[in-house]
């Protein structure tokens, strides 16, 4: 059985069919809705529920008690049971970026750091991935599940899909990566995904920040940057753990040297003696530095909880929620 679903303040309808959630349902009649891990991992895709019940195959990770107070929903993870009416804001697609499923090859393979690979995979020569700075594609795996990884590369320069996929001790595919993948390998990929990517429409100062493999789309964004020259000014910050994490330091640093309007903030939350730089976690250095946010168009990627303090903290400096735009990275693991 589908019920219908209705968005406010759009007023605009779809319908949803038993076997998917809303976001499903909603992406598939051209909705499109904000969402980020596809797996209740994130809280990229949350919205409010005005009216109507939903139930979860399984209780998501993203929704807390006070979300739930609030009515709050996960459209990711959110089966219908009745009409809805809910309230979320939707986000302005290109028309012409079209969701792919193509197999590809691996091409080149390339340490970053211990735990971060970096691949370059080829598509058929008579195809292209459009995509938008910022978006993701899925590898499909032969059991039917899917990983999700950030295109590293700008759109202009498409003529390999470069990703940097981290490893996961426990994980279904990266250990994989890491062992026994090589060169001309086959994959199957589904892309371009996501609802994280650089709105061009804006004048306002840029803030992109970054925390471990986030810095991927990062990358890509600011290789659109300067391809299109744009004199915005631009703050990068990026966030790890360790010296040994910032794995395309050089290329930030060449970045910032390069351009007038770009600066480049490498962060590490637990730094050697050896560190001279800025130590914390990276959204309190933002903090730090900037008393008022309101004049930034905001890009972040990384953990979910660096996600989460950001956009709280960002908030009460003055930035509008409407100019923050991210992606929480979830590592899935196989249990």
């Amino acid at each position: 059985m589908r019920h219908r679903v209705e968005i406010k303040p759009s007023e605009h309808q779809f319908y949803v069919e038993s076997n998917e959630t809303v976001l499903d349902a909603a992406l598939r009649q051209g909705i499109n809705l904000r969402y980020g891990c596809r797996n209740g991992a994130c809280g990229a895709c949350k919205g409010k529920l005005l009216t109507g019940n939903i139930h979860y195959d399984e209780d998501p990770i993203a929704l807390t008690d006070e979300d739930k107070q609030q009515n709050q929903v996960l459209f990711c993870a959110a089966h219908v049971d009745s009409e809805l009416v809910i309230e979320v804001d939707e986000v302005e697609l290109d028309s012409a970026i079209e969701i792919k499923s193509l197999p590809c090859r691996v091409h080149e393979m390339n340490h970053l750091a211990d735990d971060v690979m970096q691949i370059f995979i080829k598509l058929p020569a008579a195809e292209r991935l459009q995509f938008l700075p910022g978006q993701y594609i899925d590898i499909l795996l032969e059991d039917g599940r899917h990983r999700s990884f950030s295109i590293a590369n700008a759109p202009h320069n498409d003529e390999f899909l470069e990703l940097h996929i981290r490893l996961v001790e426990q994980g279904l595919f990266t250990p994989k990566v890491f062992n026994s993948m090589q060169n001309k390998d086959l994959l199957r990929i589904e892309g371009p995904h996501g609802s994280f990517f650089f709105h061009d429409e804006s004048n306002k100062d840029i803030l992109l920040i970054a925390g471990g493999t986030g810095f991927a789309p990062i990358k890509s964004i600011i290789e659109h940057l300067l391809s299109e020259q744009v004199e915005r000014p631009v703050k990068l910050y990026w966030g790890v753990r360790s010296e040994a994490d910032l794995y395309m330091r050089e290329l930030a640093e060449k970045w910032a040297q390069e351009q007038s309007n770009l600066s480049f903030i490498p962060v590490l939350s637990a730094a050697d003696s050896n560190w001279s730089g800025r130590t914390g976690y990276v959204h309190e250095a933002v903090l730090e530095d900037f008393a008022d946010l309101s004049a930034f168009d905001v890009y972040a990627c990384g953990p979910p909880a660096m996600i989460k303090a950001a956009e709280q903290s960002f908030q009460e400096k003055g930035m509008n929620k409407k100019q923050f735009f991210y992606d929480a990275f979830d590592f899935a693991q196989d249990q």
